[in-house]
């Protein structure tokens, strides 16, 4: 009797135990959490390269963890880079997301294996990218006019686009000014052909969110890369060159001196040119 009470015990305990787990509610995956501003951006060191005259070269980007916010920070004590000057060129307006193969630092040719340290303080927050010369990191030029791709080697035919841009004079905040990027190529890769759209069920055609078919030849993205405030373009994605040309509109809301670059691709490598604007 004795061990018989002890089984039907130990079973309605065990039924129990199972009744109250079921109640606790699992641990479920959480999705990565997304902001659109507040957030810190994070100075990103890609690699370097060594120049013909033997000095080197350290390149950077970074990655601006908002979506939405567009930080506006001038060089110095938020935005500087050590030893030496702070200021060496980096930019002061921070694109949302990653931004990679921005700008470039020139080093001597003694440098060693000293480091260059790029900080970035927002929103009480301070990121720090340390450039090296570690032999792994070494990168070549074709490989960042390619955003990284595989090098195909010097016998590849396709050459990279080039991109000037047209001087301009007299921007003030009343009068939108319109940017000319004049772009030349090889005519390499050879475009793609767009596909047609697959009707749906409907018989209609189905299209992406932006309405508009994505340039698939050469074209041209303008961008900020500096600025007291945020450069309004009348078109923010690539602009198909048409007769050798590729202009945008822009609109400023502060005084002040800009920096814009058109960033000119084939498809295959990429080129930027930069232009300064002073507002008035």
């Amino acid at each position: 009797m004795t061990l018989r009470f002890w089984g039907v015990a130990c079973l309605v305990v065990a039924g129990l135990v199972s009744a109250a787990l079921a109640q606790i509610p699992l641990p479920t995956a959480n999705p990565q959490t997304q902001f659109s501003s507040g957030q810190s951006v994070v100075p990103v060191y890609e690699g370097w390269m060594k120049n013909p005259d033997g000095t080197f070269t350290f390149v950077f980007g970074y990655f601006n963890r908002n979506r939405k916010e567009e930080p506006v920070i001038p060089a110095g004590p938020n935005n500087k880079l050590e030893p030496g000057p702070a200021d060496r060129g980096q930019p002061t307006f921070f694109l949302p997301r990653r931004q990679p193969w921005v700008f470039r630092v020139q080093v001597p040719a003694d440098w060693g294996q000293k480091e260059l340290v790029w900080s970035i303080t927002v929103n009480g927050k301070t990121e720090r990218a340390y450039a090296q010369m570690i032999l792994e990191e070494e990168i070549l030029e074709r490989m960042i006019m390619a955003r990284g791709n595989l090098n195909p080697g010097e016998d590849d035919p396709n050459k990279p686009p080039t991109v000037t841009i047209a001087p301009v004079t007299g921007a003030t905040l009343a009068n939108p000014v319109t940017l000319t990027a004049t772009v030349t190529d090889d005519g390499l890769p050879k475009p793609r052909v767009p596909k047609t759209p697959s009707p749906d069920a409907n018989g209609t055609a189905q299209v992406n969110n932006s309405g508009r078919l994505l340039p698939t030849g050469l074209n041209v993205t303008w961008y900020q890369y500096g600025g007291p405030a945020k450069v309004d373009f009348d078109s923010t994605g690539p602009i198909a060159v048409s007769n050798g040309r590729a202009p945008v509109t822009a609109r400023f809301t502060a005084p002040g001196t800009y920096i814009l670059r058109a960033l000119a691709s084939d498809g295959g490598l990429q080129k930027a040119a930069e232009i300064t604007v002073t507002v008035k």
